[in-house]
């Protein structure tokens, strides 16, 4: 691993990270493809905050928050942290002071591959954070990493400038190439569901909004009393 501060990344347009914003994990991963989304262990430590961000991304040693604090000089408004380690650690590597530093400097929030702590007072301030664990345990500042480089979080590359969207559903990465688009495609899909809503509210059964009666016919579903049923069982 090279021990590298990268200081000039390229990040998204905020307008676009905005809209991104406002869709939601759920809806972007769907109209992008089904891509980007970065796994189940990734929990939010709140409930129905909806945000994004551009990435500056941290590469630590398990244990150790050094590279953390190296980031936060890296990060600018509109940021989202993004931390993962070199090999698996649940150690609580972030808390309320870190926290603190980053609102400073206009950060959204924070995706860690690891454990955080002062769970109750990053609540209370309202600093938004993903991560893999909760745990008191304490790390040090010892080991030099990386800030600013690709590295993989949840099975999912991640590089500098990309977009994280991260709700209740988890947490999404957008390329930054791909960032335009998925506002476009996320704006369709929206406007395709809703049409759905309003048959769905109006009575009309799924079975026929989506056309799954044939399906169900060419699967070899049939339709039995329960009287036909008993009788052939």
């Amino acid at each position: 691993m090279r021990k590298v501060v990268v200081t000039d990344i390229a990040r998204t347009d905020l307008a676009l990270v905005d809209d991104l914003a406002g869709y939601g994990v759920a809806t972007v991963h769907e109209a992008l493809g089904r891509i980007g989304y970065l796994g189940t262990g990734l929990r939010p430590i709140q409930r129905g905050t909806r945000i994004a961000g551009n990435a500056v991304t941290a590469l630590c040693a398990p244990g150790d928050n050094l590279m953390i604090h190296a980031a936060v000089e890296q990060c600018t408004a509109g940021d989202l942290l993004v931390v993962t380690t070199t090999s698996p650690c649940t150690d609580g590597m972030f808390g309320e002071l870190l926290a603190t530093s980053l609102r400073s400097r206009g950060v959204r929030g924070l995706v860690i591959e690891a454990g955080v702590r002062d769970v109750a007072e990053l609540n209370a301030m309202g600093f938004p954070v993903w991560s893999a664990a909760v745990s008191a345990q304490g790390t040090v500042k010892a080991t030099a990493g990386a800030v600013n480089v690709p590295v993989v979080v949840g099975g999912g590359l991640v590089r500098p400038g990309d977009v994280i969207v991260a709700d209740d559903d988890g947490v999404l990465c957008v390329p930054r190439a791909d960032a335009a688009e998925g506002v476009r495609k996320a704006r369709a899909r929206i406007e395709k569901e809703e049409a759905t809503r309003e048959a769905l509210a109006g009575g009309r059964l799924g079975l026929d909004r989506y056309d799954l009666r044939s399906l169900l016919r060419e699967q070899g579903v049939e339709y039995l009393t329960a009287a036909e049923y008993a009788e052939e069982e």
